[in-house]
């Protein structure tokens, strides 16, 4: 029989470190924080093999008292909240008192303090659950923590960390986090001796330039817009600037650096109307917000917030930003504008594309004995037939009827024998995919199709450490992608029901996918949206001319397909138009 006991306190502690330090990256994180949190104006980082052997920060605030060091390392201390009401109104980025105990259990640690007053510094250490009293050290004012060998004590978890290269990578991007969320303090980045970035007090735009980089800065628009007890500043890109990946995109709510989907899905739509779909604007926005408007005691990492009216904030959001893009575009922002619908999921733009993965769906003589006396119609502004053959036999077998001609470049007009079909082709496609990719996912076997000569391109740090660390994840779901130096990739594969897409820009999005929600939430509860995303690159897009087989083999997959009357977005894929609707229109009868 089971006996109910006490956990030990280690043990605690090492449970909490499994929820708050995934790896060295988010030990540097929670240090950056604390140092923030003490009123440092210059922050220092050193890092060794990737943070795994040593994650250092050293930094110039008020320190900790000699009697507070020990506790300082003990769960549940903090001196940023005393109850309920504090937690309510929390200004600091820290508040849980579980970090430094938490990285305490699972490394050897040395915690150096001085504070302004005292004649020099005092030091700890903790190796798991030792810690030794506070000794005499060297140091200038404020706080110096080293976080050495991570998970020396718990191989189990070790084992899950990464190369020396993708654990930095980490290390380097949340730093940059936390350096463009305070341009008034200075920060300096090395790893393994080298200096790696390093930035002084200056200005937000040249904060900005200084971590997303010169091209970013020089395509950024400014924001700035208030009103009552919310503001947002920042810069994002203009339309021309944007990119083939979701990366350079941060978005900070009172100084913490968060993910919010409703946020993402502002954006969105603030670009709906000037961003082709397979393009993402990159941003560094800063909200500002009543504490008491906002939780962020939501998540062991204070990753996610939540607002109290998240319509407000939504609406706020994009209006704040569809404003920018309009005024940059030479058009007058509206005084007063109807709000877009809170949530409306935006529609997807399109680009040019190859040939279509489309076969031929009727033998040709079905099609020959249909458009005998039909000339084909690349779009609608071609001259109309003489004579109108009646539909087919085969015209009960198939509800959607046969192609007659395309219209715009991205609508398909077909006869059936209730009259007039419009469907509207990227979005009939875009289901196809989905569902097929659905299946394939389902039975464990997407197929990879093997590139006849694969392509090498330039990446992200972070895109490159996920391609390495999730190589499995990535060939369930039919790629092969591999490093190809520190800020390269090479893809040899692509699942073959995307064969024709966009091979770089599919990765690129892919990966972000897995980096930004992680491999285990992409196969369960983000599934639907990675193949989503996947079947938007694989269909057909606006302005590619359809031969009418190629529009016929669309039909035949539409009727083939489950719920082929909507889109992954839910909007509808085609409409009926009788010809009772016709006649109606022309007052035929009359």
């Amino acid at each position: 029989m089971s006996v109910i006991r006490v956990l030990p306190e280690l043990l605690i502690n090492q449970i909490a470190a499994g929820e708050v330090i995934e790896r060295p990256a988010s030990a540097l994180k929670e240090l950056l924080e604390n140092s923030l949190d003490a009123g440092a104006q210059a922050i220092s980082v050193e890092l060794a093999g990737g943070g795994i052997k040593l994650v250092a920060v050293s930094d110039d605030g008020h320190g900790i008292a000699r009697d507070e060091l020990q506790l300082a390392l003990a769960r549940h201390a903090t001196s940023k909240i005393t109850s309920l009401d504090d937690l309510e109104h929390v200004g600091s980025l820290g508040f849980r008192g579980e970090a430094l105990a938490s990285i305490a259990s699972v490394s050897r640690m040395a915690l150096m303090s001085r504070r302004a007053d005292e004649r020099h510094a005092w030091r700890v250490t903790a190796e798991g659950p030792a810690l030794s009293a506070p000794q005499p050290a060297t140091l200038a004012r404020g706080t110096r923590i080293e976080v050495r060998e991570l998970y020396f004590n718990t191989p189990a978890r070790r084992k899950f960390l990464k190369t020396e290269q993708t654990e930095f990578a980490h290390c380097e991007e949340a730093f940059r986090r936390i350096a463009l969320s305070r341009p008034d303090v200075a920060f300096a980045l090395t790893h393994n001796g080298r200096a790696r970035l390093q930035v002084k007090p200056q200005p937000l735009p040249a904060r900005i330039a200084a971590v997303l980089g010169e091209e970013f800065a020089a395509g950024a628009l400014p924001v700035e817009e208030s009103a009552g007890q919310i503001a947002i500043r920042g810069a994002i890109s203009s339309p021309a600037h944007a990119k083939g990946a979701r990366d350079a995109q941060y978005f900070f709510v009172n100084g913490r650096c968060i993910r919010d989907k409703l946020v993402a899905h502002a954006i969105r739509q603030a670009y709906a109307d000037v961003l082709h779909h397979d393009r993402h604007p990159a941003f560094a926005l800063f909200l500002d917000i009543d504490p008491q408007l906002v939780d962020v005691n939501v998540h062991p990492a204070k990753a996610e917030v939540r607002f109290r009216d998240s319509r407000a904030v939504h609406q706020f959001i994009f209006h704040a930003l569809h404003k920018t893009l309009s005024l940059s575009a030479g058009q007058a922002a509206p005084a007063e504008s109807a709000p877009a619908p809170a949530f409306a999921p935006a529609m997807p733009a399109y680009r040019n594309q190859g040939a279509m993965p489309l076969g031929v769906a009727q033998p040709a003589g079905a099609y020959a004995m249909q458009f005998a006396s039909r000339p084909a119609m690349a779009t609608a502004t071609a001259a109309l037939p003489q004579a109108v053959p009646a539909l087919p036999p085969s015209a009960d077998e198939h509800p959607l009827g046969f192609a007659l001609a395309q219209l715009a470049g991205i609508y398909v007009l077909a006869e059936n024998r209730s009259g007039l079909i419009i469907i509207d082709m990227h979005a009939a496609h875009e289901r196809i995919m989905y569902e097929k990719l659905k299946t394939a996912l389902d039975d464990r076997a997407i197929p990879m199709q093997p590139l006849l000569v694969p392509i090498n391109f330039a990446a992200d740090a972070l895109d490159v450490a996920t391609a390495e660390e999730e190589r499995e994840a990535l060939q369930g779901l039919g790629f092969d992608i591999a490093p190809a130096g520190p800020s390269a990739l090479i893809v040899r594969g692509v699942p073959a029901l995307l064969a024709d897409a966009d091979a770089q820009a599919l990765t690129l999005d892919v990966l972000h996918e897995v980096r930004e929600y992680g491999a285990s939430r992409i196969a369960t509860e983000r599934r639907n949206e990675l193949l989503g995303t996947m079947a938007c690159h694989a269909a057909v897009r606006a302005n590619r001319k359809l031969t009418v087989p190629e529009m016929n083999a669309l039909l035949r997959d539409m009727e083939a397909t489950e719920r082929s009357g909507q889109c992954n977005h839910g909007r509808p894929t085609w409409h009926q138009i009788t010809v009772s609707d016709l006649d109606r229109l022309f007052r035929r009868g009359e």
